[in-house]
């Protein structure tokens, strides 16, 4: 690979635009230095064909516009999980003109395996040495400028979160990049030892004649990765050329014959251990020095002796998220009721100065009180997903994982199941899409699947508001107990299912556990709005696109067809007898008349008579017609159930003398009780995911028969688990 193409972009005038990507271990502070570099000015997608996260940014310096992607973080770059491919696909198709590699300072051996890789695959590459404050911390002293010349690359010192050196490393990958486009740079060569050497050369000899996958690959590249037994570029050599890949296999036989025979190993082992040999003999030229005591406990190991406690743990575990809620709903509360109070305002200035008739209809109903109710949480979302972002940033969430391993395997999930579970909601405010994408952790593909299927049960975003309005019309003295044991029951909910599924038609072995506990950091302020905001966003995006497309749907369904004449004719004849009588109470019979004549036509429409037929079994849940458009719009999107039942209790008014608070119509409408909302809060847990969720179980599972299970099986369980509620606290007179 060269950067010829990238050079020529840097002579092309002011604010020519380079692409440089940012690639390293997971936990090496590559997002905080991303984020550091970037600010504002980044964008979040998804790569092309998958469902990996996809961040881009841009960095001016010089008159020159720096495109900064941030890789997906990875250990190696031999494709055995999706975010290697990934990473990898995107430096060989999209060849940027620099890969600034992050390298954690405290893990430095671990870390250059990855700089090696990219080394011997001909990249041009610059080192940010990261976190060189916590290495000083442990009395880690690096000769930067040694391992520099050792290396023959450009290494600049930084510490991330607190955005230092920065600067310096931008300058760096920018001249690294203009001397890759002068002078080019010859690719890192290791020897393999006496065993690997000769067939290595072979190999390349032959792929070079013949060729083989050049276009894109050194031949010594391809070389090796065929004896690290790489799948990819294995696929990729069969459909371009079987008889070439048969040939290659040939010359490899007798090599994987000879190690396994006289060393018990595989050459894909001995590479490894040649590639960390290379790296101790740097470590070994006066690299690395360490000056403190390695006896002596870390700040992280003492915190881990408390927090990550066998028994201690789990019980601070459930402290902090006790105190998440109590924070979230404390500090929301006042914002949220100024923001109903906007929409309230906003529902009164286009009730009176525009006519009665559809558009207004549409406005009040449709638009703002459907959409109006779901943005009145965005407050509650904001300040829940920064609590979620400390904990994320700070490392908490990793040894959450932790001490969450010994339990999951109690019901036949891989301790990697956690992090999914997290992702999707666990504790407040995921999603089940990255949670389910998640899942492609795991090696084994019944415990993927057990993943996938049941991690739609956690407490997303998407359900959060939901249960705030609930929680808030009915138990609004007890707000974070009752969010708290809400997040315990999806949590057992989840599990049981999983044990469940892992007993019958997923069973099989677990298998083992093994994870990287970050140390703690102190969050950055910059780190932790610019990932507050990231989320937020997105539940405003969905408000404002997806979620307006379905309520103006809904409205539409829940308005048409219109009463027949001669019914709407009648309740004129009403209002027209109780005017001329001029009776006492005239205001209240009128607004009586009003009520029916709307709730007639709610009836009426599309979504009444589908409400009104599913009412004969979900009454037995406690749920009545109106709360089943409300279920059946959240097939689409958790959301919606709030801006429909809005749509539902606006277009057909429980209550002349109602605020137009959602919450306080719910409290009053006939049928609602405590009992009734703790129903419908369990049902809206579990029942199916919502449609982009049941998408991704599809495409991860391989079968859109899994996303049909999921939506099946998920509906049963929660209706189940709702009747066996409301009819106990029936008969217990709840």
């Amino acid at each position: 690979m060269d950067a010829s193409g990238s050079q020529a972009a840097l002579n092309q005038g002011p604010f020519a635009q380079t692409t440089i990507a940012l690639a390293g271990n997971p936990n090496c502070g590559k997002t905080t230095l991303f984020n550091a570099l970037t600010g504002a000015r980044q964008h979040v997608g998804n790569y092309p064909g998958v469902t990996v996260e996809k961040k881009t940014g841009s960095y001016t310096l010089e008159n020159h516009r720096l495109h900064l992607v941030d890789l997906p973080g990875t250990y190696s770059l031999t494709a055995y999980s999706l975010e290697e491919v990934v990473a990898r696909d995107f430096i060989v198709k999209e060849r940027p003109a620099l890969v600034v590699n992050i390298v954690d300072a405290t893990n430095l051996e671990r870390n250059l395996y990855l700089t090696l890789q990219f080394m011997e695959m001909g990249v041009p590459v610059c080192m940010a040495l990261n976190m060189m404050d916590v290495a000083a911390a442990k009395g880690i002293e690096i000769d930067v400028a040694r391992l520099a010349n050792l290396l023959g690359i450009a290494i600049v010192p930084t510490v991330a979160r607190r955005g230092e050196g920065k600067e310096s490393l931008m300058q760096a990958a920018l001249d690294a990049v203009r001397q890759a486009g002068a002078d080019g740079r010859r690719p890192l060569e290791i020897t393999y030892g006496p065993d690997i050497d000769p067939v290595l050369k072979q190999m390349s000899a032959h792929i070079a004649a013949h060729r083989f996958l050049t276009a894109d690959h050194r031949p010594e590249w391809v070389a090796l990765k065929f004896l690290e037994n790489d799948e990819q570029l294995r696929c990729q050599g069969e459909m371009a050329d079987p008889d070439v890949v048969a040939e290659l296999d040939a010359m490899m036989a007798p090599l994987a014959r000879h190690l396994k025979q006289t060393l018990d190993t595989y050459p894909e082992a001995v590479i490894a251990d040649y590639r960390y040999g290379y790296i101790r003999s740097l470590m070994a030229k006066g690299v690395l020095r360490q000056t403190a005591d390695h006896s002596r406990l870390e700040i992280s190991d003492r915190l881990d002796q408390v927090l990550a406690h066998r028994f201690v743990g789990p019980l601070l575990m459930l402290a902090v998220i006790w105190g998440l809620y109590q924070f979230t709903f404390a500090v929301s509360e006042t914002p949220v009721a100024l923001l109903e109070g906007v929409f309230g305002w906003l529902g009164s200035l286009v009730d009176g100065h525009l006519a009665d008739g559809l558009l207004k209809s549409l406005l009040l109903s449709g638009i703002i009180d459907g959409v109006g109710g779901v943005l009145g949480f965005v407050p509650l979302i904001l300040f829940m997903f920064l609590g979620i972002a400390f904990l994320e940033d700070s490392g908490y969430l990793a040894r959450v994982a932790f001490m969450l391993d010994r339990v999951f395997r109690i019901f036949g999930l891989h301790g990697s199941s956690v992090m999914a579970f997290i992702v999707s909601g666990g504790i407040a405010g995921g999603c089940a899409v990255p949670g389910v994408m998640a899942s492609r952790t795991l090696k084994s593909p019944k415990e993927r699947l057990a993943t996938l299927l049941t991690v739609p049960f956690m407490n997303c975003g998407a359900k959060l508001p939901v249960f705030a309005l609930l929680v808030g019309a009915f138990f609004a003295a007890h707000q974070a107990l009752m969010m708290f044991l809400i997040t315990l029951v999806s949590w057992a909910g989840a599990l049981l299912v999983a044990r469940l599924l892992r007993s019958t038609v997923i069973s099989g072995p677990p298998t083992p556990f093994v994870m990287e506990l970050p140390p703690y950091r102190w969050p950055t302020f910059r780190g932790l709005a610019i990932h507050t905001w990231e989320r937020t966003w997105q539940y405003i995006r969905k408000a404002g696109t997806v979620i307006l497309a379905i309520s103006v749907v809904l409205w539409a369904i829940m308005t048409f067809p219109r009463l027949p004449a001669e019914v709407a004719q009648d309740y004129a004849h009403q209002r027209a007898a109780i005017t001329d009588s001029q009776a006492s109470d005239m205001a209240a019979t009128l607004a009586q008349v009003d009520f029916h004549e709307a709730e007639a036509a709610l009836r009426h429409s599309l979504a009444g008579r589908m409400g009104t037929a599913l009412e004969g079994l979900s009454r037995w849940a406690g749920f009545d017609w109106r709360t089943n458009i409300a279920l059946v719009g959240g097939f689409a999107a958790k959301e919606v159930v709030i801006s429909t039942l809005g749509t539902a209790y606006s277009l057909g008014e429980v209550d002349p003398e109602a605020s137009t608070s959602l919450a306080d119509r719910l409290s009053r409408a006939p049928g609602w009780r405590p009992l009734t909302a703790i129903c419908l809060i369990l049902f809206v847990m579990f029942y199916s995911p919502c449609f982009v969720s049941v998408v991704c179980i599809a495409r991860e599972a391989g079968s859109w028969r899994w996303g049909a299970f999921s939506i099946l099986f998920n509906t049963v369980f929660a209706f189940g688990v709702a009747v066996l509620v409301y009819q106990a606290g029936t008969l217990l007179g709840l």
